[in-house]
């Protein structure tokens, strides 16, 4: 009989203490049989759910959503497998897409805005697509233009496994920076910190899907408003795939983060965070749709 190999993800008690210095209130919801985690920045403001990279859980991207706290409420999905959310048994776009629903669902978020980077920019686009739930607006950060027909997913999957593998090891923010030398050091410490909840298996899946998943199938089709935004040295969105993306859903603006590459929001974090509160102020100067 055939065994499901047992997953060596962990959550470093160091990690769980990072929980005490976030002003966010950990909210559960399920989707299926997966529970889900995200970080609840709370407010009376319009909600924002981000949905972060393939090896970023939630916590780290809270240096973007603290950021945001004046315009929106920010709700940060731990991305199945990663974080304290579950692992599942399926890491396909549609999959993803469900447990976005099951959150604002879940959490009665009306008409919230959405946050995609990287991974979780694709995701952004197929739940717009969808239209499952009602969306106020999305923006998706440097989301991967590999898939089909295109060539490979610029990082490949050993890199990936070789930093978790260091992660589950025990690492340091000193090793993270070998890697990512430009970033904050509170991001360094953060990665080295909860890398390790990620599940081997949602990494390998979700690059797969990567190179196997097309995201223009989706992008043409993702109604107004949207933004897109991405690094002007990013080897994710290429200076050919901006030009296609912009041909392909010419309602979209873009905006070209200079010195960023793929992390835009680490590796240039002011411009970053400028041209994402201009897409969210435009998006929120429109009424809602059925207001």
């Amino acid at each position: 009989m055939r065994r499901t190999p047992v997953s060596q993800r962990s959550v470093l008690q160091s990690g769980l203490a990072d929980l005490a210095d976030v002003p966010a209130t950990s909210r559960w919801v399920r989707s299926g049989d997966v529970r889900l985690h995200a970080l609840d920045y709370g407010g009376d403001l319009p909600p924002l759910v981000v949905l972060p990279g393939i090896t970023s859980p939630a916590i780290t991207m809270d240096f973007v959503a603290r950021e945001l706290t004046g315009l929106v409420r920010p709700v940060v999905l731990d991305v199945r497998g990663r974080g304290l959310s579950d692992e599942g048994q399926g890491y396909g776009l549609e999959e993803y897409a469900d447990d976005t629903e099951a959150l604002i669902t879940g959490l009665g978020l009306e008409q919230p805005l959405l946050l995609g980077h990287s991974m979780g920019a694709r995701i952004a686009a197929v739940v717009a697509v969808r239209g499952k739930v009602p969306l106020r607006g999305s923006v998706l950060a440097d989301p991967p233009m590999s898939g089909p027909g295109r060539g490979p997913y610029p990082t490949g999957q050993d890199a990936f496994l070789r930093q978790l593998s260091e992660a589950l090891r025990g690492t340091d923010a000193d090793e993270v920076a070998r890697s990512w030398p430009s970033w904050p050091r509170r991001e360094q410490e953060l990665r080295a910190r909860w890398l390790s909840s990620c599940a081997e298996q949602a990494i390998v899946a979700t690059h797969h899907g990567f190179e196997h998943e097309d995201f223009f199938g989706w992008w043409p089709r993702v109604p107004g408003p949207a933004h897109l935004l991405y690094g002007a040295d990013s080897p994710v969105v290429t200076a050919a795939g901006a030009q296609e993306a912009a041909e392909s859903n010419p309602s979209a603006p873009l905006h070209r983060i200079p010195g960023a590459g793929h992390m835009i929001f680490w590796d240039a974090p002011e411009a970053a965070l400028a041209a994402l509160r201009t897409a969210l102020t435009t998006m929120l100067s429109r009424p809602r749709s059925g207001a």
